[in-house]
């Protein structure tokens, strides 16, 4: 896998398991399994950062998750 592949997997994790942690707390409980997968989430995006060459400016984003999903299909 590329960087850009870990980059999006990265942030699809991310953002899944934001509703989770909020989930989690609002009913009391310690969001232990949601914190893991952000924490797993953040260290594919540094991963993803790290390996790619000047990095992922923000408005090429929505280009390098395209890309990845077009690749997938």
């Amino acid at each position: 896998m590329n960087a850009d592949t870990f980059f999006v997997i990265g942030l699809a994790l991310g953002v899944l398991s934001i509703p989770a942690v909020v989930s989690a707390i609002s009913n009391g409980d310690r969001p232990r399994i949601a914190t893991i997968t952000l924490m797993i989430a953040g260290g594919m995006i540094v991963y993803a950062i790290t390996n790619k060459p000047g990095g992922y400016p923000i408005e090429s984003i929505p280009r390098v998750v395209s890309s990845v999903i077009q690749g997938v299909t």
